[in-house]
C-alpha cells in the first residue's frame, strides 16, 4: 500500500529525482523523461475519459495500468519479472489491451482513409491522448536504446496508442472526418 502523508520531500531541490531501487539520477536523465511522458499520457487519458464515460472502466484500468509502468520505468536493471516487491508491466497486460482494441474493432467499418483527429469532443480527447502517449512510446524507445528495458512495458505502450485510436473511432460511430489528399491544392 502506498502512503504520501507528506507532498513535498526537498529531496528534488537540486535537481534530481528517486528511482525505486533508491539510487537518484537528473530529471533530464532519458529514464526520467520516460516516466515524465507516461504521466502526461496518463493525464490525457484522464481528461479523455470525462468526455468518454462509456468507457470509463477501460479506460480507468488503463491509468492504473501506466501507474504500474511508471513504476517500472523507475526501476532500473535487466530482470523485468514481477514481485511483490517490483511492479513490472506483463504479458498479460498487453494481451487484453489486444482484447479490448480487437473487440472494439469488431465494431467498425474498415478504414478508407487516414482519419484526421477530431469528430466529436471525446474522439478528440482520445487523439490527444494517442499522441501523448506516442511521445511516451518515444521517449521510452530512446531509453531502451542507452539501457534495459522491459520488453512487456515497450509492447505496452506501443498497443495503447492503437487501442485510443480504435477507442475514437468507436466513440465517433462512425463519423470520422478523413484525409482528403492534396484537397487544399
Amino acid at each position: 500500500m502506498v502512503r504520501l502523508n507528506k507532498i513535498y520531500t526537498r529531496t528534488g531541490d537540486g535537481g534530481t529525482s528517486g528511482l525505486v531501487d533508491g539510487s537518484r539520477l537528473p530529471k533530464h536523465a532519458p529514464r526520467l523523461e520516460a516516466v515524465g511522458a507516461v504521466d502526461e499520457a496518463n493525464t490525457a487519458i484522464g481528461w479523455a475519459q470525462l468526455a468518454a464515460a462509456d468507457h470509463a472502466g477501460d479506460l480507468t484500468r488503463i491509468q492504473n495500468d501506466l501507474f504500474d509502468l511508471g513504476a517500472d520505468l523507475a526501476t532500473p536493471g535487466e530482470d523485468f519479472a514481477p514481485s511483490d516487491m517490483v511492479l513490472r508491466i506483463v504479458p498479460g497486460q498487453v494481451e487484453w489491451l489486444e482484447r479490448r482494441i480487437d473487440a472494439l474493432n469488431e465494431t467498425l467499418e474498415p478504414l478508407r482513409s487516414f482519419i484526421l483527429p477530431g469528430g466529436s469532443e471525446a474522439a478528440a480527447r482520445l487523439h490527444i491522448a494517442r499522441a501523448a502517449v506516442r511521445r511516451a512510446e518515444r521517449t521510452m524507445t530512446a531509453l531502451a536504446a542507452e539501457e534495459a528495458a522491459n520488453p512487456a512495458a515497450l509492447a505496452y505502450i506501443n498497443r495503447l496508442s492503437d487501442y485510443l485510436f480504435v477507442l475514437a473511432r468507436v466513440v465517433n460511430g462512425g463519423r470520422d472526418p478523413l484525409w482528403q489528399p492534396g484537397a487544399s491544392r
